[in-house]
């Protein structure tokens, strides 16, 4: 907690204007990481994903991808050669079929430390537009299997477009129903992808509201979100973990072939307000 207090009060003007208007909105600071330590994040707040984990992706998760220096969380994207140790020559499983690692990256997440039901969830950090890239700030809840545990994308970036999605379970396994908004990044103005932006996600009883920059992006109302699976269960009507990452390649995020490396993933900090 003592260094919760510190980091805060150590905060630039910008940052403090920020926490007066969190202030107004009657919203208090519960959880926050600055990523003030140097070397791998705070073990209390973060764990690892490992291996290649979802969405054919092209990159294979490691904890050495992560890296916290001068009040910034680097997750950095590099081009690889290793070989996989899971292959498998007759395998017909995208995890075991590739004879080799082809690019590392780094997913780091609260699950089992820290989560929260409702409040606003807040971060500030710098994306990368490259070619293949696919950065996220997500959360999922904690019951259920996916989709059905819903999930919220506050933050994510793939061929070219800024995603603000929200989704809820199905009768079918696996099969997720979407509300997505869409952003061309060209249409934020010219060097956008070189700053920092704030996301953020408020979150209540009534709705989720996802923002850019103060930029509202999307909005469901929770109504909505039921899983369509006859359980009348709302995923979002308990606690979600965060999730960070940056993936590459797979279903959405487009090719990387052609990309120089390595590519950064820069994260300034993440908090949590409840009311």
């Amino acid at each position: 907690m003592r260094k919760l207090i510190l980091t805060i009060a150590m905060l630039p003007a910008f940052a403090t204007y920020a926490q007066d208007k969190t202030d107004k909105d009657n919203y208090k600071l519960v959880w926050a990481d600055e990523f003030n330590n140097e070397g791998a994040p705070d073990s209390t707040s973060w764990k690892y994903e490992h291996g290649f984990v979802r969405n054919n992706e092209a990159q294979w998760y490691q904890q050495q991808n992560a890296v916290c220096h001068d009040g910034i969380l680097t997750i950095e994207a590099r081009r690889a050669h290793l070989p996989n140790p899971y292959y498998k020559a007759d395998s017909n499983n995208w995890r075991t079929s590739r004879e080799f690692i082809d690019y590392t990256s780094a997913s780091i997440n609260t699950r089992g430390l820290h989560s929260w039901q409702y409040g606003r969830f807040v971060m500030r950090a710098r994306i990368d537009v490259s070619a293949g890239m696919w950065p996220a700030f997500w959360t999922l809840g904690d019951s259920k299997p996916w989709p059905s545990n819903g999930e919220i994308d506050i933050m994510e970036y793939y061929r070219n477009m800024l995603l603000a999605n929200i989704a809820c379970g199905t009768s079918v396994p696996n099969k997720a129903k979407w509300y997505s908004k869409t952003t061309a990044v060209d249409s934020l103005g010219k060097d956008w992808s070189k700053e920092f932006h704030i996301w953020r996600m408020d979150w209540d009883e009534q709705a989720i509201s996802l923002y850019v920059d103060d930029k509202l992006l999307n909005q469901v109302a929770l109504s909505e979100l039921v899983n369509r699976d006859g359980t009348n269960f709302n995923p979002f009507m308990q606690p979600h973990y965060i999730l960070l990452n940056l993936a590459m390649g797979g279903d959405n995020g487009g090719d990387p072939s052609k990309t120089e490396f390595p590519r950064k993933y820069q994260i300034d900090y993440v908090r949590v307000y409840q009311k």
